[in-house]
């Protein structure tokens, strides 16, 4: 959906840009469907920042998603747009045959009333739910899984869709938004189509004070701070980061942009890295 500049009122409202939630049809979330969700302030169970720039923002209860889709042959009926403060796309309510509920990303062009359903049978259309070795190469898709039957995990956020490319063996090849081209196993689930709402990306906060309402609390640079608080941190007057190893976090771990990646089980399975190298 569109976005809409807000009139410039106050020098906050100036630059901000919101959603116009043309596409939002309920407002009170399904309550079987929700829980509470406690915040931790970017702290751990000992009470220790382990999360810097993390805490108070607004209240929300937690919408429980089917990230599994697998109550195959039965036909669900999408009840329901809603807001979704926990993430950036929308979600579809959708109410089964059997009579049970669930919420599922809402895709784009998904609108009230249409029907979705989840199996080998499903038809190829927006919101249906099938294994990667059913749906046809060139389909745009969302909410993959990275192992079978543990729900999706890949390609959730608004906007984002993947491709599937090619198909050999038992793995399917996928053109992620990333532009890294990774292998997945056929078994594998994904919804077809492309998360919804798209425009997010063109929203403008505006002011400090919407940043805060999201629980992100200001955030300041290394090279600002003392050397007692931050490796970057010292010198007199602007200094550069002056370290052979590298720019790195508070914590010593490497940082802007350097990669971190060592996950060697799963290196095989990427055809081609997001760097284009």
């Amino acid at each position: 959906m569109p976005v809409r500049k807000l009139k410039p009122t106050s020098p906050g409202r100036r630059h901000q840009a919101v959603s116009t939630y043309a596409e939002i049809t309920k407002g009170r979330p399904e309550k079987s469907l929700t829980v509470g969700l406690r915040k931790s302030g970017g702290r751990n169970s000992y009470g220790r920042v382990t999360s810097v720039n993390v805490g108070g923002g607004n209240k929300r209860r937690y919408r429980i998603i089917d990230f599994k889709r697998i109550k195959d042959g039965v036909e669900a009926t999408v009840a329901a747009i809603e807001y979704d403060p926990n993430r950036t796309c929308r979600i579809a309510l959708l109410h089964y045959n059997d009579g049970t509920k669930a919420y599922i990303l809402a895709p784009r062009h998904l609108v009230v009333g249409a029907k979705v359903s989840s199996g080998t049978e499903s038809d190829i259309l927006p919101g249906n739910c099938l294994p990667l070795k059913n749906i046809p190469l060139g389909t745009l898709v969302h909410n993959i899984e990275f192992h079978p039957g543990k729900g999706g995990q890949m390609v959730r956020s608004a906007g984002t869709s993947a491709q599937v490319m090619a198909k050999e063996g038992s793995y399917v090849t996928l053109r992620l938004p990333s532009g890294e081209m990774r292998m997945v196993h056929n078994t594998c689930r994904a919804t077809v189509g492309e998360v919804g709402n798209a425009e997010h990306e063109n929203e403008s906060l505006g002011k400090a004070g919407k940043s805060r309402n999201l629980g992100r609390k200001p955030h300041v640079r290394g090279v600002v701070k003392s050397p007692r608080d931050h490796p970057h941190g010292g010198g007199e007057a602007k200094s550069p980061v002056g370290r052979k190893k590298g720019p790195v976090d508070r914590w010593g771990n490497k940082s802007l942009g350097e990669r971190t990646r060592s996950n060697k089980k799963t290196d095989k399975l990427i055809v081609r890295r997001r760097y284009g190298k």
